[in-house]
């Protein structure tokens, strides 16, 4: 069988999975919380998985295995800045923001929280906030088709176009029928796949290359180099990977997870295993590629393509068009959960609160599925204009998103004296010095963008927050019976 058929008939069996769980969701969908957050009845395996599986996407299976194997373990810095990041915000934001959330008028997402918190629905936080969540999602989205559009044409023979429109419809049609939840548990069932065929593959290849020293030898004879772990990196340089950690903390996709976790009690489960999970996968990732310096003796056409060649030399044809579905799927993972937030956004931060207060849950619901349509348009249509590479295009929006809502989510929860005229400042500065740095500063100062923009975003914050009204004596008492609570 060919490896384009085995894929079909992997990927075939992967979508009859996928639409029982949406089925089941269109089920148990029958209010806008429900459509958006899953009505807060996320158990922590799930939403362990869930907030994992959409944050790594591709790039745990395409793009961290291809920099491995191209560079070595100089790339560890990367992953060891993202498993910080991540574990800080499970043990510091986590918690905090699911019972905020609920307490600050049910927000249902990270906009109606801030407007909550802060500016006693002025709307002006809600709708810059939903503003920027659609500028750097969409972009996002758009990074995410055309990896998984390539993989589709690779796979089945199919032009660039063709696969972008089926990829998208496949994506759109689960999400539109059961939202938030078909979401989550498809991204808890990819999230396992995706963890299972990550641990196979290294030690396979290592068990076959006679153990682990028998490995590290060979890379030695192959790519000396490869073994060191700041191997052609400044410190800059290295300061730069450990930096993309601080984008958890201005994640929308990510957030919301937190928010829809069932009770607060849960989130200790969904830390320890989220983390598990991560770790776990991204150590595999890694050692994918690492290895693959041996086992291809250094030398291979697509570095990207270093654990699809994997599954294609080490397993059955049937098992290698399930490594195949498990890469599509976790492209999918990641858009899913973008292509929501986007609608979110639109949905509760601009339609209901501005146009339609007074709409009924089920105008709602269907609103959010005609927006969720029009973004997969928007975000189509960028992909095909897009003349920028994949992971160009994370890096940007992981910024932008990140130097927009990570200080003044972060400051919100923990800092009494936070202004909505502080939140406006930093989410408008630290999201505009973060384009501004990627299209005019970094080819003069090589600094990620995330770095400047979180700082900008901080600064302006706490500047801002000085001048014009206080928060109210409503919102500080809140605040702290929130923080009472927390405490006890």
């Amino acid at each position: 069988m060919a490896i384009s058929d085995t894929f079909l008939t992997a990927f075939i069996l992967y979508l009859v999975v996928v639409v029982i769980i949406a089925l089941v969701a269109w089920r148990v969908t029958v209010n806008l919380s429900d459509f958006v957050l899953g009505g807060r009845r996320l158990n922590g395996p799930v939403a362990a998985l869930s907030a994992g599986a959409s944050d790594m996407s591709a790039w745990l299976l395409l793009g961290l295995p291809g920099a491995a194997f191209s560079f070595g373990l100089n790339q560890i810095w990367l992953p060891i800045g993202l498993i910080l990041g991540a574990y800080l915000n499970w043990l510091f934001v986590a918690r905090p923001l699911r019972v905020y959330t609920e307490r600050a008028n049910d927000a249902l997402t990270i906009p109606a929280f801030l407007d909550a918190r802060l500016s006693n629905n002025s709307r002006a936080i809600r709708v810059v906030s939903a503003l920027a969540t659609l500028v750097f999602f969409a972009v996002y989205t758009a990074s995410g088709l055309v990896g998984g559009a390539l993989l589709m044409a690779q796979s089945f023979g199919l032009d660039f176009t063709t696969a972008l429109l089926a990829g998208t419809a496949i994506i759109v049609s689960y999400t539109f029928v059961g939202g938030f939840l078909a979401v989550s548990w498809t991204d808890f069932f990819q999230g396992n796949f995706m963890f299972l065929c990550l641990m196979a593959v290294p030690i396979m290849v290592i068990s076959g290359h006679g153990g682990f020293e028998s490995t590290l030898m060979a890379i030695e004879h192959f790519r000396p180099e490869a073994l060191q772990v700041f191997q052609g990196l400044s410190l800059l340089g290295v300061i730069n990977l450990l930096a993309w950690g601080l984008g958890y903390f201005g994640q929308p996709h990510i957030l919301v997870r937190f928010m829809a976790v069932r009770t607060e009690n849960d989130i200790k489960i969904a830390r320890r295993v989220s983390m598990t999970w991560m770790i776990l996968s991204l150590a595999g990732a890694l050692l994918t590629g690492f290895v693959g310096i041996a086992y291809f003796q250094g030398v291979i056409s697509n570095p990207e393509a270093v654990f699809i060649t994997f599954a294609q030399a080490l397993f059955s044809p049937a098992v290698s068009g399930m490594v195949l579905a498990a890469i599509l799927s976790s492209i999918m993972c990641a858009i899913d959960s973008q292509m929501l937030a986007s609608t979110s956004a639109l949905t509760e931060d601009v339609y209901h609160p501005i146009f339609r207060p007074k709409a009924s849950q089920k105008e709602l619901v269907w609103v959010g599925r005609i927006a969720l349509i029009l973004i997969a348009v928007i975000a189509v249509f960028l992909a095909l204009r897009s003349g920028k590479g994949v992971l160009d295009l994370v890096s940007f929006a992981w910024a932008g998103l990140a130097s927009t809502f990570g200080a003044p989510v972060v400051l919100s929860l923990f800092w009494r004296g936070l202004t909505a005229n502080g939140a406006l400042a930093g989410m408008i500065l630290g999201g505009s010095a973060a384009i501004v740095w990627s299209l005019y500063i970094s080819a003069i100062v090589p600094m990620y963008e995330i770095i400047p923009g979180i700082f900008i975003s901080t600064f302006a914050c706490i500047v801002f927050s000085s001048v014009g009204n206080q928060p109210s004596a409503e919102q500080l008492a809140l605040f702290d019976s929130v923080h009472k609570h927390l405490e006890s």
